[in-house]
């Protein structure tokens, strides 16, 4: 059998890397054309469900089923209780586990699934609320349902338009919406999905304590009070972490010059660089305890907007830094025994 030269492989090759393309940008079209068919019943979705005493039930079969069992595992690793009841298990007893406080959320492309359409009936008179995730406004689904949030997109992926592709990537991206936009509502905190995540690589990193990855000794920033900021800018420059901590000459915390102090600074001052430090230092800037643990630090982090965190005793002693990078394990800690 005679081998394909090297050109009919490239050929082959390039025709492979334009279809996997054109694939990526017909799901992102799905996507992105979602976003300004997004609507009132989209915000009605969202308050319903994060006050409603029950759980999501989250139902669809095939394709769609695959997709709600992802949703329901995004839901409840960000606070809001859900399960996936399957429609022809639900058909079958499984119905018992709904209750008139729950919210269904039912996923249909078409919105005709048979085996879906046979527990409407049911669920309405239950009582249950019904939101319908379905590219069909008009469907069955649709019309059964409480309120209807459009799903559907132009094309399919699949050159068939047999293989749910982009309808399920688009199904995909609401549910993610959905449970973004509850975790906010919500303020769940780090903590809060450190409690939904014990085990795994995240869970696990969450509870170590501070002095395990904090930045000790000559790898912390740190100026004393009096210094020039052009010495400060160099202390931040060389141990790159966008900031560098002030102490007084008894070595407590007194302040932290930032990347953000230094550009407020140069609209105030025209020598800014001849300077002294707390000419453009924050003063007292919050701290954590190296008996804290990473979820502690992350929840400084977060509601105060800032990267660096200096990591001192109770009488202001420093111990060490921690940048955001270190926290979620990226980029190069630098260690000292």
């Amino acid at each position: 059998m005679a081998m394909p030269n090297k050109k009919n492989l490239r050929r082959g090759a390039a025709k492979i890397i334009k279809e996997a393309k054109d694939v990526l940008r017909i799901e992102a079209e799905g996507i992105l054309n979602l976003v300004d068919r997004l609507g009132p019943e989209f915000a009605e979705a969202v308050h319903w469900i994060y006050k409603t005493r029950g759980r999501v039930i989250v139902t669809g079969i095939g394709k769609s089923g695959i997709v709600g069992r992802k949703i329901v595992a995004t839901l409840n690793s960000t606070g809001t209780k859900a399960l996936f009841l399957h429609p022809v298990e639900a058909l079958h007893g499984d119905l018992g586990m709904v209750s008139p406080d729950d919210i269904v959320l039912a996923l249909s492309n078409s919105g005709e699934t048979e085996e879906l359409t046979a527990i409407l009936p049911t669920l309405r008179s239950l009582g249950t609320r019904i939101i319908a995730l379905t590219g069909n406004l008009q469907s069955t689904l649709g019309r059964s349902s409480d309120l209807v949030i459009d799903a559907g997109v132009d094309r399919e992926a699949c050159p068939l338009g047999l293989a749910p592709t982009a309808s399920t990537t688009a199904m995909l991206a609401l549910g993610d919406a959905l449970g973004v936009v509850l975790l906010n509502r919500k303020k769940f905190r780090p903590e809060d999905f450190h409690r939904c995540h014990p085990g795994g690589v995240l869970g696990e990193r969450l509870q170590v304590p501070i002095r395990e990855i904090m930045r000790i000794g000559s790898s912390v920033p740190l100026v004393k009070e009096g210094t020039s900021v052009a010495a400060a800018l160099e202390e931040m420059d060389v141990k790159e972490l966008g900031a560098t901590l002030v102490v007084s000459d008894s070595a407590r915390l007194v302040g932290i010059v930032t990347d953000g102090d230094l550009r407020r600074g140069l609209y105030k001052y025209e020598a800014i660089l001849r300077k002294p430090v707390e000419a453009i230092m924050s003063p007292n800037p919050k701290t954590v305890q190296a008996d804290g643990s990473v979820a502690d630090a992350l929840g400084i982090m977060e509601d105060h907007e800032i990267t660096v965190l200096p990591v001192a005793s109770g009488q202001g002693e420093i111990q060490g830094i921690l940048h955001l990078h270190d926290l979620l394990g990226k980029g190069h800690i630098r260690f000292e025994p």
